[in-house]
């Protein structure tokens, strides 16, 4: 894998070398931004190519393609933030900006800075360009294929839709010590959705995923074909399902993209922002218990190839494996650097932003709960009767007091140690705190998610990753249509 100074080259080729932009070029914006009495200061450089193909009912119905390149400049003094942005990478923009900055922050002291050569840290997946990995006749063949196979399982398909994604991400970060940190970013994705009608029904299954890698990834083992029959699976579970029931009753969550329930109802929760402005449900309890002492919970963004992974975050910090909650004694929030240094901690690499005209707050990557000790099948026969919730579709979030809604897309009965009737219009209504209390078996099957997360937070969008064993909740609401 590529080392730090090749992809220092790359990255300086990819956004500088066009734009005439030179290292003491970023040198007179920093040293023209430290004039003023600050804490931190940054720019971040970005150069985003981006691609979209989507087929319905057989032909390409969408193609796009674009070049998202810009720079934000940053000064952060006290909670006070001056943030300017250009899609310009010039001198005489850059540095209107940074005077723009300073204006916000108001203080000023005399200050100077080089930019050394770049540290060495740990890359999580390759640079290659998944936007050439394959030409276009192959990315139109490959929707093609995933499309006719998938018709080819079952007679009462009425539609299909295929999606693909790509994106290449060149990012370069100086900062107020002097470093100036690259990172390459591979991102690609695949949908298909299938819609199902027998007797005036219709039924729909959505089954997509990802990672930081080239299109190759869904071409081998067949990946983007299982992708087609488990949304043909889905839509037929649906066409099946009878009216969920209401109530109090016992939850098996299953494993995998279920998490999404812990990323929603518990991770915005455990966000340093959150918890510096006393507006968590969470605030002020490191060190206590928050949970069973079955739950465990961390943020990791050093996975490989992993969608939610970063080698660095959008602040030049390395990404770590965060221990949020362990043994059901909560350890820590997900830090990035301003809020970290207010709260008198470290940043752990969760300094994340949509784009070069966003600031960075503190964000998940990738989000998952550890495994326990029960096998899956004793925690399913340990339920005389409840619901198992194997996947999710929407849901909302009060970050305050930690009470959520969440809609189950597939989800059946468990009827005297079994799963048997599927059911649909089942929401599952609590409280993020109080269901991790409640946590009372934790299976072996850790899995996380196919890679298709996208978290928003303040108009925000960032890829992420879930995941969890199956989970055993004594006692959780769910919202149906029938008693």
């Amino acid at each position: 894998m590529t080392n730090s100074i090749d992809r220092l080259a790359l990255a300086k080729r990819a956004i500088l070398e066009p734009t005439g932009m030179q290292d003491n070029h970023i040198q007179q914006v920093m040293n023209c931004l430290l004039e003023a009495q600050v804490d931190a200061a940054d720019i971040y450089f970005q150069s985003n190519h981006f691609e979209s193909w989507v087929l319905e009912s057989g032909i390409i119905k969408e193609g796009a393609y674009s070049i998202e390149q810009g720079a934000g400049v940053r000064a952060v003094s006290g909670d006070k933030t001056g943030f300017a942005y250009s899609e310009r990478i010039e001198l005489p923009t850059l540095l209107q900006a940074a005077n723009n900055v300073k204006a916000i922050v108001r203080q000023a002291q005399n200050a100077a800075v080089e930019i050394p050569a770049p540290l060495q840290w740990q890359h999580y997946y390759a640079v290659e360009n998944p936007l050439i990995s394959l030409t276009d006749q192959e990315k139109v063949d490959l929707l093609r294929t995933v499309d006719s196979e998938t018709r080819k399982l079952d007679s009462r398909i009425e539609e299909v839709i295929v999606s693909l994604v790509g994106a290449h991400e060149y990012v370069l970060v100086a900062n107020q010590h002097g470093a100036l940190i690259p990172d390459i970013r591979p991102l690609v994705r695949m949908n298909v959705t299938v819609i199902i009608q027998e007797n005036g029904k219709r039924e729909q299954g959505s089954m997509g995923g990802g990672a930081r890698a080239d299109y190759g990834y869904f071409i081998a083992k067949e990946t983007a074909l299982d992708y087609g029959k488990e949304a043909v699976r889905q839509a037929l579970v649906n066409l099946n399902a009878i009216e969920a029931p209401a109530g109090s009753m016992t939850v098996v969550l299953g494993s995998g993209w279920p998490g999404i329930l812990l990323h929603e109802a518990i991770g915005h929760g455990l966000e340093g922002d959150f918890n510096r402005k006393g507006t968590s449900a969470f605030s002020g309890k490191v060190g206590q218990r928050v949970a069973s002492n079955l739950c465990t919970i961390v943020d990791d963004g050093t996975l490989a190839g992993r969608r939610g992974s970063l080698s660095v975050d959008d602040e030049g910090t390395p990404t770590e494996n965060t221990v949020l909650i362990e043994n059901g004694i909560l350890k820590g929030y997900m830090q990035d650097q301003m809020n970290a240094r207010l709260m008198g901690v470290q940043s752990t690499g969760n300094g994340r932003r949509e784009s070069y005209a966003h600031l960075p707050l503190p964000r998940m990557t990738n989000t998952y709960m550890l495994p326990g000790q029960h096998d899956p099948e004793e925690i399913i026969k340990s339920v005389k009767k409840g619901l198992y919730a194997k996947q999710f579709g929407g849901g909302q979030v009060d970050i305050t007091s930690g009470k959520f809604v969440f809609s189950a897309s597939e989800a059946y009965l468990i009827e005297d140690g079994k799963i048997t009737r599927p059911v649909k219009g089942a929401t599952l209504i609590g409280n993020g705190p109080d269901v991790l209390t409640k946590v009372s078996m934790v299976g072996t099957d850790l899995a996380l998610d196919s890679g298709v997360g996208t978290c928003g937070k303040d108009g925000q969008s960032v890829p992420v990753g879930v995941g969890q064993p199956t989970l055993k909740i004594d006692g959780l609401t769910v919202g149906g249509t029938s008693v």
